[in-house]
């Protein structure tokens, strides 16, 4: 099992990347709002509850594909690198992909506030992630999630695991394009 852990802020393109990734590659995608979405109508977002089952999901999901045997999987998540917890619960998540000694990997992507303020409310992530569809609320979440957290790093060297990131500006890269940088990069497509 080979496990592709794509970060980065609100709306910088995790999940569109990751449809595209999956495409070329026939690894499942495991977006972050898979296990949002159904909670939001019972939890409210940041309570415990929803907090906890929402990371139990995630957990189970990667548990299970490693579990499975499936080839690979793409997991998205917005991480924020500079809380102690974050970092104490995404080893929690990659466990069993670390334990099982299957491959990991990450991508960092990165782009400009305004580049991701405009990707708010296009059609595929509305489609995807129906609590996007307020595109106002959203752009204010953007904002926020900006000035309370640090969400990219500054160099590779900040990252916990830094011989397994690849890192993309992709402020001006269509998706699939990043998509085949990832698959080369990471020798899973070649071109």
């Amino acid at each position: 099992m080979h496990l592709i852990f794509i970060f980065g802020p609100p709306a910088v393109g995790k999940m569109t990347v990751g449809h595209e990734l999956a495409v070329l590659t026939g690894y499942k995608l495991f977006h972050n709002h898979l296990s949002i979405e159904p909670l939001l109508p019972i939890f409210d977002r940041g309570s415990e509850s929803f907090a906890r089952i929402s990371g139990e999901i995630r957990h189970r999901v990667i548990e299970e594909a490693v579990t499975a045997d499936l080839t690979g999987l793409i997991f998205t998540y917005v991480w924020a690198l500079d809380d102690p917890g974050e970092k104490a619960h995404v080893d929690g998540l990659l466990a069993p992909v670390v334990n099982s000694g299957a491959r990991l990997d990450f991508v960092e992507l990165f782009a400009d506030q305004e580049t991701r303020l405009a990707r708010e409310g296009t059609e595929f992530r509305t489609s995807q992630k129906p609590s996007k569809r307020d595109v106002g609320a959203s752009q204010a979440f953007l904002r926020r999630a900006d000035d309370a957290y640090q969400l990219n790093t500054r160099h590779a060297t900040d990252f916990p695991y830094p011989d397994r990131l690849l890192r993309i500006d992709n402020s001006e890269l269509a998706a699939d394009v990043v998509a085949r940088q990832v698959g080369e990069a990471f020798g899973i497509i070649s071109y």
